[in-house]
């Protein structure tokens, strides 16, 4: 599919198209059906004006868009970054805001954050964990994380918010912090107005995060599917999750071991969904010499069909990688298409309500208003 300049909205409606563009910055993108969180809106214009949604069509380039479905940018709630060529590779798979988790030192993230025309990038520096944990023994990881005790936890999350980091991340493990110093570090990044994310692979650690009274569970048991108990305790207490099912049948694939069965992680989001948890999307990309490697940006295509393979609706997915990860992580600027919100936006020429899948057909890429088209495959 190719994206023709217009001059005018009545030639975007007629579908004729001219080659002609004038020097405007704005550009209204017509003849576009806008997922606006529950259906695909009949054809009309967007407009695109100092990288955000706007309203007022004098002046543009008008550009047909063939009548293609125009999506918010994805975010992908969980990534570990390693640079530039990082979110090239986010940009091109339509993702526009990157949740790094732990990327250190905390300056390399810095360096990929306001990047023109890539994709926007948050993180929380190295999480907090104890020594001996497998966080632990990673080259040059700061040992300002090791948070051995309550009273450790304020000097820690201390640290992380004059590092400049947007959340707190934790590691819950056999071995430490104990649940006082989890809680202890969700009290002290409170007390910032920041969100505590904890990496809670098994059943037994998503029990303690619970108690420890994190905001936002990562990852879902291969051990054991969340019961009843463990998902009134996540109802109750008004939690929202990232299941990371990519990651989760990347590590069972590679194992191979019955503790380790995808379908417990399957059964977990069915569970959750079915009790109205929030999720998001989220999945652990890395090329760090882990068990599995989720790709950079293709992987959260995969992480959406995994959802829709465990019971969620088209239309709930699509908000977990857009509407959701904004709300739940206080990124009120995007998530959606309407006036005033970052120009993060993704063209594809396929319809994601009949066919999840039609999310890898992307034709272009808006990060804050910069048009990257999307090479064919």
């Amino acid at each position: 599919m190719s994206l023709s300049v217009l001059t005018t909205p009545s030639l975007a409606a007629s579908g004729n198209t001219l080659s002609y563009q004038t020097q405007s910055s704005k550009t209204a993108l017509c003849n576009v059906r806008v997922f606006d969180g529950q259906r695909l809106l009949a054809p009309g214009c967007v407009v695109i004006n100092d990288g955000k949604i706007g309203t007022n069509y004098g002046g543009s380039n008008y550009v047909d868009g063939g009548g293609a479905v125009l999506l918010p940018g994805f975010i992908d709630a969980h990534v570990h970054l390693d640079g530039n060529s990082s979110l090239q590779q986010f940009r091109q798979w339509g993702v526009t805001t990157a949740l790094d988790m732990g990327t250190f030192p905390y300056s390399t993230v810095k360096a990929m954050q306001g990047l023109n025309g890539l994709p926007d990038v948050r993180g929380s520096g190295a999480a907090a964990t104890v020594n001996g944990t497998f966080l632990s023994h990673v080259p040059g990881f700061p040992t300002d994380s090791f948070v051995n005790s309550p009273a450790d936890a304020a000097k820690f999350v201390r640290n992380r918010v004059s590092q400049g980091s947007d959340y707190i991340k934790l590691i819950v493990d056999p071995l430490g912090p104990d649940l006082p110093t989890i809680q202890a570090i969700v009290a002290a990044a409170h007390n910032y107005g920041k969100k505590v994310i904890s990496h809670a692979p098994s059943y037994s650690d998503i029990s303690i995060a619970e108690a420890g009274g994190v905001d936002i569970i990562t990852h879902v048991p291969l051990d054991k599917a969340l019961d009843a108990v463990s998902i009134a305790n996540i109802v109750a207490a008004g939690r929202v999750a990232v299941p990371t099912l990519t990651m989760m049948q990347s590590i069972a694939n590679a194992e191979h071991l019955p503790s380790a069965a995808y379908s417990h992680s399957n059964d977990s989001v069915a569970a959750m969904y079915r009790s109205g948890i929030p999720i998001m999307t989220g999945t652990d990309a890395n090329d760090a010499p882990m068990i599995a490697h989720p790709a950079f940006g293709e992987s959260l295509h995969d992480e959406m069909e995994l959802m829709v393979a465990a019971g969620m609706s088209n239309v709930d997915v699509l908000n977990a990688a857009t509407a959701n990860p904004a709300r739940y992580f206080g990124l009120s600027d995007r998530g959606s298409i309407k006036a005033g919100q970052r120009a993060d936006l993704v063209l594809i020429s396929g319809n994601p309500l009949q066919d999840i899948r039609a999310t890898r057909q992307i034709v272009k890429v808006w990060c804050a208003g910069v048009q990257f088209t999307v090479s064919p495959s």
